[in-house]
């Protein structure tokens, strides 16, 4: 599965994460807590330069409307060049690959590549082939909760839970610098649910502090729903299928979409100032205009 930016030339040095600076939207707290930093010093971006194409190999992926032929895991995408580059990276979406432009490893990618193997590709040990592509699954998982720990400790609201969540994050955080067996060997779903608990935590601290009833549609079936400017402030809808709903003009601000699923959903002119665990890639999975506010620290897909 190609990576949703371009491939530069595979840097072989140790990965190495740069300086813990804030990002104009990660202020330091008043209680002299440690200052919040940016998702980008924690290498939860993707670095596709420093990875070796893993997403490429090691995911499945099945013909569909998302990808134009089948691949089996640990089989490299027919795509992918020597230099773990996508040869249609411009044009992959023309080609029948939307699915590989809105894939986002949150770092995991690099992190595998150049930390629990050390800067030794696949194809230069093909012995290391079948355990890295197992680790890079859980490692991306880790990752992504990393990235959700993070936003919500920027949360001030969320300040009851500061201490947890911190804790949380240090753990996770130790948990993706393991050797390549541990992590295998890793009870993901159990830590996932350690993590969520935190994470609902936050939503509700949070969403609290919107005025007026907040909507409940937690895993709601919302596929094809008319919601042209709807109020949706606040609103729960973590897990919702929101699949080519009509959102636009829609109020999403503060709203918790942490697993919404909103592929072809059409955001054009909604407001997600301040939405909840919203990520890139949910956005790149949608349909939008320059009207759309976004979430600080989220880009404009080139799509919209």
């Amino acid at each position: 599965m190609a990576a949703p930016s371009e491939r530069g030339p595979v840097r072989r040095s140790p990965y190495r994460r740069s300086a813990l600076t804030l990002s104009p939207d990660r202020r330091p707290s008043t209680d002299h807590e440690q200052p919040i930093p940016d998702t980008a010093d924690l290498g939860l971006r993707s670095d596709c330069g420093s990875c070796f194409g893993l997403c490429c190999v090691a995911l499945p992926f099945a013909a569909s409307a998302d990808f134009a032929i089948d691949k089996d895991a640990g089989r490299p995408c027919p795509n992918l060049q020597t230099d773990f580059r996508c040869g249609i990276h411009t044009d992959l979406r023309r080609r029948g690959f939307p699915g590989c432009t809105v894939f986002d490893c949150f770092g995991a990618g690099q992190k595998v590549s150049q930390v629990t193997f050390g800067g030794r590709d696949w194809r230069q040990a093909p012995e290391t082939a079948r355990q890295m592509f197992d680790v890079f699954p859980v490692m991306r998982q880790l990752h992504e909760l990393l990235w959700y720990l993070t936003e919500a400790l920027s949360r001030p609201a969320a300040r009851p839970v500061h201490a947890a969540l911190r804790a949380a994050r240090e753990k996770t955080e130790g948990l993706t610098r393991a050797g390549a067996q541990e992590l295998t060997a890793l009870d993901v779903p159990a830590h996932r649910g350690e993590v969520n608990a935190l994470l609902l935590r936050t939503s509700e601290l949070v969403r609290a502090g919107v005025p007026g009833r907040k909507k409940e549609r937690r895993g709601a079936d919302l596929l094809g729903a008319r919601l042209k400017g709807a109020s949706l402030r606040g609103a729960n809808l973590r897990g919702a299928c929101l699949i080519a709903a009509d959102l636009k003009g829609a109020d999403l601000r503060t709203a918790d979409l942490i697993g919404a699923d909103l592929r072809d959903a059409d955001l054009s002119g909604a407001d997600l100032t301040d939405a909840l665990f919203l990520t890139q890639s949910q956005l790149n999975a949608a349909k939008g205009d320059a009207a759309a506010k976004l979430p600080r620290g989220l880009s404009r897909p080139v799509h919209w």
